[in-house]
This record gives structure tokens, sequence and C-alpha cells, in this order.
């Protein structure tokens, strides 16, 4: 075999084995979840300048939701700016126009925080929602039923205890 073979042959386990090592390197944050009536599954959090809250997880939804009461504190706290109204389907079919705010940190489970995440703000008191704007800033994400845990690939580390 020729020396530049080798060569070649070399530099690529090398950039194999760099990027596997990098892949198997990245820390997963496991995150438990707790089951509810009609097999929903919700984590508790921390939305910053309002404390804790319980999510639900929904993939299903494009948005993290937050209420109304929510958005009083965050907008009290200066921890949310405005970012746009959006046209939602709600899950009974209706249309609503929804207000969409950027809160800057949502800490998810002990050591999970996701930065400037976009969320719809809902009437009322109604329930928060873990939605994809949110799951994406966590890269990859797995959702696993047995036991209930949600597995998030790239949160920034909490500073926290």
């Amino acid at each position: 075999m020729s020396s530049v073979n080798q060569l070649l042959r070399r530099v690529l386990f090398f950039f194999v084995g760099t990027v596997s090592a990098a892949v198997v390197a990245q820390p997963i944050h496991v995150i438990p979840m707790t089951e509810k009536s009609a097999e929903t599954f919700y984590i508790q959090g921390i939305i910053q300048g309002l404390g804790n809250v319980e999510f639900l997880v929904d993939t299903g939804s494009s948005y993290v939701t937050i209420n109304e009461h929510a958005l009083a504190t965050l907008k009290q706290q200066g921890e949310v700016s405005y970012v746009k109204d959006l046209m939602g389907i709600l899950a009974d079919g209706r249309r609503k126009r929804v207000p969409v705010y950027r809160i800057g940190t949502i800490q998810l489970g002990d050591k999970c925080e996701l930065h400037d995440v976009e969320a719809a703000v809902f009437p009322g008191r109604t329930r928060h929602i873990l939605g994809l704007s949110g799951l994406r800033k966590a890269g990859t994400f797995t959702f696993s039923f047995e036991p209930p845990q949600l597995m998030l690939a790239e949160c920034a580390l909490a500073s926290g205890p």
C-alpha cells in the first residue's frame, strides 16, 4: 500500500474516531416525567422571573405556551420581550390570534437551561406546555415511556445547586 493511501486511511480513521468520540461524549440530560390522566406527561421546570412550574410535554405543539397570569408576572419582572402575534389553531380547531414573547431562561429538571425561548401566551390560567420552540433549543431529544423521562442533548448547564 502506498504511503499516501496509508496516510489517508490514518486521517480518515482519526476523523471518524474523533467524530464518534464527540457524539458519544455529548452529555444527555435526563429529566423525569410524571404521567397523569389521559396519558399526558409532565416535567418540572423553572421560568426565570416566575419560579417553579409544571410543563405538559407536547411534541404536537409548535410553541412553548404560558398563560396570561404568568405573562403578567414576567412583564413585571422584566423577563420577557414581545416578538410577534400569530394566528394559532387551537386543539378544538378554532383560530385565535396569540401573542408570542421571548423568555430569557427556562430550566428543565435540575440542570438543563434553555435560553431565548419563544412562548405563545394563552388566556386565563391555562397549563404551561413544553412544545417544539423549547425542544428545538435542546437539540436532539428522546421521549421515553418506560421509565417516563425526557432526554435532552444540548442544554446549557444550570448554574444553580
